[in-house]
């Protein structure tokens, strides 16, 4: 069977149209049409069925696609296995990683990591923790950077440092003229939070129940600039990763936040590195991911019991 009808089928599974999908393969939708009624009498059954406009899988589809994605993907590494043989020098490093990270670590290790393997390109996606686990799962990331350990049985997490957490509040703020603070102090304002799936909202929800309430939620954004941008403007409080470069007390001049240590709680996240378990990555990302523990070896802080 030609891998290029496996690749179509596998498209053409995923929502796009035969045309599409033909176009993509450089043959005509006729042609590709033929190609998958052959694809279905080899398989034994019927594998796609209209609905409408579109084509669906049929429940045997669904099996036999589970079982394409492997062939694809096991060839596809095997290529890339074999490109970094030819020149360990070059390679695609595919890594996704939480939005909080793409101001200032991400792009901090690629960097680092070039100086060494100009040649190597990456590929990088921004998700939140649930769309990071995905994307191990799918095998559209090599490698996910992001917070706690996702705890699936399928991913294997090393920590890579520990991330202080700040309670950004309004320049005006009743607390503003501290340098310290107790979060239980704040259970009656507003909190500017991330969305639920994002690693930073379920940080702060966890905190804010070890110091002993339950956080009203003022705001609901996407970027941590927005929940800055919105504490700024006095409609609330937020914890915000120190990874910015501010410290206790400092802030950015164009925003009027003050930023806060918090004492009775630790207020801080683990940030790690993912991959899949089963998997044998292949040489240029696992050198990435060598590079990655190593040049945050100084910031893990202590384990955790159990860790």
């Amino acid at each position: 069977m030609d891998l290029q009808v496996l690749r179509s089928f596998q498209a053409v599974a995923e929502g796009a149209t035969v045309t599409d999908a033909a176009a993509e393969a450089h043959i005509t939708q006729p042609a590709l049409s033929r190609a998958l009624n052959r694809l279905e009498k080899e398989a034994g059954a019927e594998l796609l069925q209209r609905v409408g406009r579109v084509l669906q899988l049929t429940p045997a589809g669904r099996v036999f696609k589970e079982y394409v994605d492997s062939v694809l993907d096991s060839y596809d590494r095997g290529l890339r296995a074999v490109a970094e043989v030819v020149d360990p020098d070059a390679g695609v490093v595919s890594v996704a990683f939480l939005h909080t990270l793409g101001t200032w670590l991400v792009p901090r290790l690629v960097t680092g990591f070039r100086e060494s393997a100009p040649k190597v390109r990456f590929e990088l996606h921004q998700d939140g923790e649930i769309g990071l686990v995905q994307h191990l799962l799918d095998s559209t990331a090599d490698l996910t950077i992001t917070s706690k350990d996702p705890g699936h049985p399928l991913i294997a997490w090393r920590r890579l440092l520990v991330e202080p957490l700040w309670l950004a509040v309004p320049a005006r703020h009743r607390m503003a003229q501290r340098q310290r603070v107790r979060l239980a102090e704040v259970a009656g304002d507003p909190f500017i939070v991330l969305k639920t799936g994002y690693g930073l909202r379920s940080v702060t929800e966890t905190l804010c129940r070890q110091a002993g309430f339950t956080p009203v939620v003022g705001f609901e954004g996407e970027e941590v600039e927005t929940l800055r941008g919105l504490v700024a403007a006095g409609l609330g409080v937020s914890l915000i990763p120190a990874s910015s470069g501010t410290t206790a007390g400092e802030g950015n001049p164009l925003l009027p936040i003050r930023y806060l240590e918090v004492t009775d709680v630790d207020a801080a996240r683990d940030i790690g590195v993912a991959c899949l378990a089963s998997r044998t990555l292949p040489p240029v990302p696992r050198r990435f991911m060598d590079h990655a523990l190593s040049a945050t070896a100084d910031s893990r802080g202590p384990l955790a019991p159990g860790v």
